[in-house]
């Protein structure tokens, strides 16, 4: 039996990772379909402390996976398909696997949010992305036009990422002005690659017949104003939705689905724990997930010393 089960291995993950194993707890660290969370898939992370010529995500998640593991925390890539919350110990159903556990943290994260079109979907991988560092070097891309659509701090990096690649990158956004910090939003609207659209909406995503993104429909929400934008690839950056699905019922839950710690870092089923973007709607930031995740693991071990 497990002492310490996390699900999620981003930066809330293997901070609560690293905590609970100098704590000799030896934690299991489930790592989802992601492994590293969202953060893996940004360029360059300019704001954790220790870091100030910035640091790749990928490489930051790496070095945060190895430091935990140093210490004896444990990877195991899987997904967690069923959690049992009713009784201690915990029971996990991963990939068909049952794994007992006196204590779970979850880190679960957050997905990107779709834009909800019927087409958004069926070009999904045809030119419809929500990564830019993923896919914004594919040649499918290169010297073409490209959409991003958002007015935040993510949609502003994709933006300024994909002009490497674009010979345009428009920048659609609902409002009149960016979302996004200060800093990154005058970087964006200064480059002379980056075209905002603004106070539009994308209506609809051009071409399921030719089996890739040919433009976009935008509807200007102040006129009512309908428009086509020729295009060669459609980026979404338009937030997250918490990955709490698997918890729905046992767990509270706000509105938009974010998990509402009872206490500090625990949830209102005693030795259960949350941490990181999966209950922060507030600051959804690489350094806050750890301090959440150094949180409830310091939780988690005080539990179990208790005898709870």
């Amino acid at each position: 039996m497990e002492k310490v089960v996390v699900i999620g291995s981003g930066c809330a993950g293997w901070t609560a990772a690293l905590y609970a194993a100098r704590a000799n707890l030896s934690p299991l660290v489930l790592t989802g379909n992601q492994p590293g969370g969202l953060l893996t898939t940004t360029s360059i992370v300019e704001n954790f402390p220790g870091f100030p010529e910035g640091v790749d995500g990928f490489e930051l998640m790496t070095r945060m996976q190895k430091q935990a593991e140093r210490f004896g925390a444990r990877a195991e890539f899987g997904n967690v398909e069923v959690a049992d919350f009713s009784k201690r110990p915990f029971a996990l159903t991963v990939d068909g696997k049952r794994v007992e556990t006196q204590t779970v943290i979850i880190a679960t994260g957050a997905s990107h949010r779709h834009l909800g079109l019927e087409n958004e979907h069926l070009l999904e991988n045809k030119g419809v992305t929500y990564c830019a560092t993923c896919d914004g070097a594919l040649p499918m891309f290169r010297n073409h036009p490209l959409v991003v659509v958002g007015g935040g701090d993510s949609a502003c990096e994709e933006a300024t990422y994909l002009t490497r690649f674009a010979s345009v990158v428009y920048l659609i956004h609902r409002r009149d002005s960016l979302r996004a910090s200060k800093i990154m939003a005058d970087r964006t609207l200064a480059n002379a690659k980056i075209k905002p659209i603004w106070d539009s909406a994308v209506t609809d995503v051009l071409d399921v017949k030719q089996g890739k993104v040919t433009g976009v429909k935008l509807k200007n929400l102040k006129t009512g104003a309908e428009s086509a934008l020729d295009c060669a690839g459609l980026f979404v950056a338009i937030g997250h939705v918490p990955n709490t699905q698997l918890f729905k019922g046992q767990l509270t839950l706000d509105e938009n689905g974010y998990l509402i710690p009872a206490k500090g870092a625990a949830t209102n089923v005693p030795g259960v724990f949350v941490a990181g973007d999966c209950s922060d709607h507030v600051y959804r930031q690489a350094v806050t997930a750890a301090g959440m995740g150094c949180a409830a693991a310091i939780e988690a071990e005080r539990f179990l010393a208790a005898g709870s």
